[in-house]
């Protein structure tokens, strides 16, 4: 008769040769469900902060330029340069001549979120 002491080394050794469970990768689903968190979160505070001054539904001129379709567009309407996260998060932050800066109202996360929802438009 075995001991339990016995049982319970068995069982070790087996679990040892048990094959690992698969590594979980990360999925486009997966990422892409991030990105639609933020985007949908973004929304949020587009509509709070920024349809004041901008549509999102059309390019047409509110107070400052439509932005639907800026990224497939590729560039900005008020001055022809290149539309990328990077410029975006600038022109957000620092604003220009007619647009308030933002970069005291929203935290980065706020507008990492904004981006990810402008990029939906």
């Amino acid at each position: 008769m075995l001991g339990m002491a016995t049982l319970a080394v068995a069982g070790a050794v087996l679990a040892q040769d048990a094959p690992a469970p698969p590594a979980k990768s990360s999925s486009k689903k997966a990422a892409s469900h991030a990105s639609s968190g933020a985007a949908a979160r973004g929304k949020e505070v587009f509509e709070k902060k920024c349809a004041i001054c901008h549509y999102a539904e059309k390019d047409a001129k509110k107070i400052g330029p439509g932005l639907k379709g800026m990224y497939k567009r590729g560039t900005f309407t008020v001055n022809g340069n290149k539309v990328t996260d990077e410029s975006l998060k600038t022109w957000i932050e620092n604003g220009d001549s007619l647009m308030p800066p933002m970069k005291d109202t929203l935290d980065p996360a706020q507008i990492k979120d904004v981006i990810a929802y402008v990029k939906t438009l």
